[in-house]
């Protein structure tokens, strides 16, 4: 009989009741920002859009698939067993203060410069995140990969909203 860790079992009822109970937590961190904070201002609407700015719509539904994934691969890491795991967690917990700052720093006080210091930082704790999630579980690592881009992608917009604004 081989001998089974953590992450490498079928996940039971409990364990998949764990895993939704991660899912909606993260959804319900990332999106209060949000519910805070609209692009549907005067202010964020007069802004100068680069030709790449995608719809409306892109945010909430990409959004809420990164957040799904980044529910899950908490739970994976969570659930995991040996060295590297605080460490992995406690990042994941900075880089979501950093998302979580982004939206009001952005759009609430008006800042485009300290946005994009804002994203910057979190892209590079988000990095450091995925490196400490590969340590503990590989396909947790392998789920924010997805989000690195968008954050990149959400960098390169914020830069451009602040060079052409």
């Amino acid at each position: 009989m081989a001998f089974e860790t953590s992450a490498s079992r079928l996940p039971d009822r409990t364990d998949l009741l764990q895993a939704v109970g991660f899912v909606v937590l993260v959804n319900v961190v990332g999106s209060v920002p949000g519910v805070l904070s609209s692009p549907d201002t005067p202010w964020f609407r007069a802004l100068e859009k680069p030709w790449f700015y995608p719809p409306e719509i892109a945010f909430p539904v990409v959004w809420t698939a990164l957040f799904t994934l980044l529910g899950v691969a908490l739970w994976l890491v969570w659930r995991a067993d040996g060295p590297g795991r605080r460490l992995a967690l406690g990042l994941f917990v900075v880089q979501m203060v950093f998302n979580v700052a982004w939206t009001p720093t952005f759009f609430s006080a008006q800042e485009l410069f300290a946005g994009l210091v804002v994203i910057g930082t979190l892209w590079v704790v988000l990095v450091a995140t995925i490196v400490a999630f590969r340590r503990v579980d590989r396909r947790a690592a392998a789920l924010l990969v997805p989000y690195l881009l968008w954050v990149t992608f959400a960098a390169v917009l914020n830069f451009e909203l602040w060079r052409l604004n």
